[in-house]
């Protein structure tokens, strides 16, 4: 067999043990002494894995990263553009400043005419009273009745 082959077979027997290794592996593992030296080399690493034991934490630890969270978003500065840092706000702002982008590129947008750019606001003013003469009049009719009575 070829060493490429066999070499996923290698962790299965330094994780199991040698004796759940197939014949053809231990029969590789005799005849080729670089395999044999990566396969020595796995059952001394795994041998230092199984003897090393982690550290217990200080009996303070979450006291003291508790302390250090408050610390670092205390610190953490407001600015002016700091709701751009949450996803969801920037992107309800983006979509925003899309639509109406698109409103005032479809002419959805009513943004005036060439007609009231040149105008201005006097003759517009005078323009929108003499439309609605009728319905003014109609106003100051009921006004001078609520005076009379």
């Amino acid at each position: 067999m070829k060493c490429n082959e066999l070499r996923a077979e290698f962790m299965g027997a330094v994780l199991n043990g040698p004796a759940s290794t197939s014949p053809e592996l231990q029969k590789h593992l005799t005849s080729c002494d670089a395999c044999a030296g990566e396969y020595a080399s796995f059952r001394q690493t795994m041998a230092l894995l199984e003897e090393w034991k982690a550290p217990e934490p200080s009996p303070y630890f979450n006291t003291r990263l508790r302390a250090r969270l408050k610390e670092e978003t205390a610190r953490r500065k407001v600015g002016l553009f700091a709701w751009l840092r949450r996803p969801m706000a920037a992107t309800a702002a983006a979509g925003l400043i899309a639509l109406g982008a698109g409103l005032l590129e479809s002419g959805a947008w009513p943004h005036g005419s060439k007609t009231a750019a040149t105008t201005s606001s006097a003759v517009s003013d005078l323009q929108y009273l003499d439309k609605n003469a009728d319905l003014f009049s109609d106003f100051d009719a009921l006004d001078g009745q609520s005076q009379t009575e």
